[in-house]
């Protein structure tokens, strides 16, 4: 009976195993499709609704951490909100004005925006905005970085004195 039983375990396993490697190597009878794969968990960091935002407000949003957010500028004033001025009408109002707000201590974003003249950062009289460096570009090629005062504007481009070359806002960097 002992012999009977070690026997029969033996087959068992034999069968289990045969299966389980034909299943592994066996093919699938069909080729896969694009639809069948699975999504890659590889973040890009594109911009989400950068193509909508270029459409209607003429701002190209390139890619970022998700801490620095495009942001429809008020008719007013905005505390707490980075303002960049662009010579341009672009923006949410097509007066040259786009806003962005920082969601957490640090952030990035990577953008292109032309003919800027000043970047005015998120702080306040009564609350202290965040360290920002701006990236900027002429169109002769020649890149900046320039630090923006984080309760005020800071002049670029052909806002300076004396008056620089246009620049175009390439990168914006922010930091507690």
């Amino acid at each position: 009976m002992r012999r009977l039983n070690r026997t029969f375990l033996g087959t068992v396993i034999a069968a289990v195993a045969a299966t389980t490697v034909s299943i592994i190597v066996a093919p699938s009878g069909g080729t896969a499709s694009a639809a069948d794969e699975q999504p890659s968990a590889v973040e890009d960091y594109a911009y989400p609704g950068a193509d909508a935002i270029l459409a209607n407000d003429h701002v190209q949003l390139i890619s970022g951490d998700g801490h620095i957010l495009y942001k429809p500028c008020p008719a007013t004033e905005a505390p707490g909100l980075i303002i960049v001025r662009s010579s341009d009408a672009i923006g949410s109002l097509g007066n040259g004005r786009i806003c962005f707000e920082v969601t957490a201590a640090a952030g990035h974003l990577t953008l292109k925006i032309p003919n800027v003249y000043a970047v005015r950062g998120d702080g306040t009289t009564t609350t202290a905005g965040h360290k920002l460096t701006a990236e900027l570009t002429t169109g002769a090629g020649v890149h900046t970085t320039v630090d923006v005062d984080p309760n005020s504007d800071t002049e670029v481009g052909i806002a300076t004195t004396p008056p620089g070359d246009p620049t175009a806002l390439l990168q914006l960097d922010a930091s507690r």
